[in-house]
């Protein structure tokens, strides 16, 4: 495995992974109570206001063209930036939904929003939450 990273297991696909040394692969659960087949429902507005807020205050925005949020992260270089992709998948497997991102040289740009109800849920605020963990992990390396 690279550097910082030790082989793992996706929870999902049972396929052999690299994972973040710093927490082990037993570390990664699946999100309780929650079957693959429940259909994602959109935010209502007064769970929006409250769902919402920290992550805004955490620098992600709302966008305008359609119901998302989105954030850009900058990291010292590349190599940090794929770093904290790879933790990110492997957040987005555990809990089967995956970011729209794209990610040129040290900036990873994610956009979040469940295809499924058309608009943001649960799901959404639940993986930015992850991110940002992520972000502060691989950031403090």
């Amino acid at each position: 495995a690279g550097q910082g990273f030790m082989r793992g297991f996706s929870l999902l696909t049972r396929q052999p992974i690299l994972t973040s040394a710093l927490r082990p692969p037993s570390a990664y659960v699946f999100m309780s109570g929650r079957k693959m087949s429940d259909r994602a429902q959109r935010l209502q507005e007064e769970e929006r206001e409250t769902l919402l807020l920290p992550l805004l205050s955490d620098g992600w925005a709302t966008l305008t063209a359609r119901d998302a949020i989105n954030k850009k992260f900058k990291f010292k270089d590349f190599r940090k930036a794929f770093q904290f992709m790879q933790g990110v998948a492997v957040h987005a497997d555990q809990l089967d939904h995956h970011p729209e991102w794209t990610n040129v040289y040290n900036t990873v740009d994610i956009t979040l929003t469940t295809h499924d109800c058309d608009g943001l849920s649960r799901r959404d605020i639940e993986l930015a939450a992850r991110i940002e963990e992520e972000a502060k992990i691989v950031k403090q390396q």
